[in-house]
């Protein structure tokens, strides 16, 4: 399967009809959809299950680390707003204990080939408590030690010094995330994220003189106070040190949801127009620049992994975003954090209490979680590969049915005419559907015709599309 690379086209009146709301199908179904009676022993049994298969999935660990020293106004991360760093000695005494009661699930040969610290700020940890996870980690799974595995952690350039990266790649880290969301003075000042660009961008070139094989720079739009010329700015200041990676995420103002965004006025927001031309500018500046379409916000070098995944159809989609590794089981431990092993997702509590409690006496804080139907599994495999390479053959998705897409798909086919017919896609004689360049931007509003548990009065959980 080959995606079709940067063959994008941004068209405003498109995108203006089918900008609705809709999940990032990070997981089919979504988060929100979770159910209370999945219990800590239906996840074992998952893992248990998983071991059985003749040729076991490879393992991707995911840590998170709910920790900031101060907070962002955007943000909408589970996170401990905190400046006392002995809270981060206890939680890893607690987190260490998980590893021990996670690592005991899986058979010792199961190689780890991939490795995400997320947050809150990892980099909140001091790089001992980063040591002793990591040697916690190594004494109860099997590290890969592969070239082509994926260490990876997320930065705070504010936090983070020059030796630090040096420690991090010492640690056996290859790939590393920075937070940048905007360069713009007056934005960082209204999100309460003051970073200058030039301690940032000098961190960056720091990293790829050390020898990190993957930088990716989060961008945000939408934020208060930014304007397509603003944002442009912020662009030509990155494209002085182009990261290997780019994520230019929408901002959704969600305040309802997310109480820290109540400190963003909503009359200092871009409208809906200005945040076109400000994903418009951006699109053009980076695909100038090179920069491969990989989905949703995700732009890449041509010579990164991820665009040669996207090529030679390995790309995978998971909790983490787009990914290199396809296939494997992906174990989430610490608070909040998603697991997904077989046809289960799960999910642990979200509060540190209950997640202590659970910990101290030796279960797995596992808070609601799903099995999937086999309907679930045929409909998660036809929006990854939508959400991947922009196209996908239902006779294939279909291949451990017995069924026909023109029958088992029968209604998903109505609400895709009209689609065709606004040029977002084209369906094959051979029921191959073809996302169109200017279909790409809008690929969760395609995804979402197969989502069956979508349904009004849930759209309100999710952000729009751009």
């Amino acid at each position: 399967m080959i995606a079709t690379r940067n063959r994008i086209s941004f068209d405003p009146e498109l995108i203006r009809r089918y900008d609705l709301r809709a999940p990032r199908y990070t997981s089919y179904p979504s988060a929100d959809h979770f159910e209370n009676n999945f219990t800590e022993k239906h996840y074992r049994q998952a893992a248990v299950t998983s071991n059985e298969i003749p040729i076991p999935s490879a393992l991707s660990l995911y840590f998170h680390i709910p920790f900031c020293n101060s907070l962002c106004f955007f943000c909408a991360c589970n996170k401990v707003v905190t400046r006392r760093t002995e809270v981060a000695d206890e939680y890893l005494d607690y987190l260490c204990q998980e590893i021990q009661l996670q690592g005991g699930l899986y058979d010792n040969d199961r190689e780890v080939v991939q490795l995400h610290l997320g947050g809150g700020t990892p980099t909140f940890l001091t790089m001992n408590q980063i040591k002793r996870l990591l040697q916690k980690v190594d004494q109860h799974f099997l590290l890969s030690t592969s070239p082509d595995r994926d260490f990876s952690i997320e930065i705070d350039p504010r936090t983070v010094a020059l030796e630090s990266l040096e420690s991090l790649r010492q640690l056996g880290f290859n790939r590393i995330s920075l937070g940048v969301q905007d360069f713009e003075p007056e934005v960082q000042q209204a999100i309460h994220r003051i970073q200058p660009a030039e301690a940032t961008l000098e961190l960056l070139q720091h990293a790829k003189d050390i020898g990190f094989e993957s930088i990716n720079v989060d961008l945000i739009y939408g934020l208060p106070h930014q304007t397509f010329e603003t944002f442009n700015r912020t662009l030509e200041l990155l494209m002085t040190t182009p990261p290997d990676r780019l994520s230019v995420f929408n901002y959704a103002h969600l305040p309802c949801r997310f109480p820290p965004q109540r400190r963003i006025h909503g009359k200092d927001l871009p409208s809906a127009e200005e945040k076109l031309t400000i994903l418009e500018t951006c699109v053009h500046w980076l695909t100038t620049a090179g920069y491969s379409y990989i989905g949703i916000d995700h732009f890449a070098r041509p010579e990164d992994p991820l665009a040669h995944a996207q090529l030679n159809g390995t790309l995978g989609r998971n909790f983490q975003g787009y990914s290199t590794h396809t296939g494997c089981d992906q174990v989430g431990l610490g608070i909040s954090s998603i697991s997904q092993v077989g046809t289960c997702y799960s999910q642990n509590v979200k509060e540190l209490s209950p997640y202590y409690a659970a910990t101290n006496h030796g279960r797995l804080s596992v808070d609601r979680g799903f099995q999937l139907s086999p309907d679930d599994e045929i409909r998660r495999r036809v929006i990854e590969q939508l959400m991947c390479f922009s196209r996908v053959n239902l006779n294939s998705a279909l291949a451990s049915s017995e069924n026909t897409p023109e029958t088992y798909f029968a209604g998903e086919f109505r609400v895709l005419e009209e689609m065709i017919d606004d040029g977002l896609l084209s369906i094959d004689d051979n029921n191959t559907i073809e996302v169109s360049p200017s279909g790409r931007f809008l690929i969760r509003s395609i995804c979402k015709v197969f989502d069956i548990y979508s349904a009004p009065g849930r759209e309100s959980r999710y952000s729009r599309l751009i």
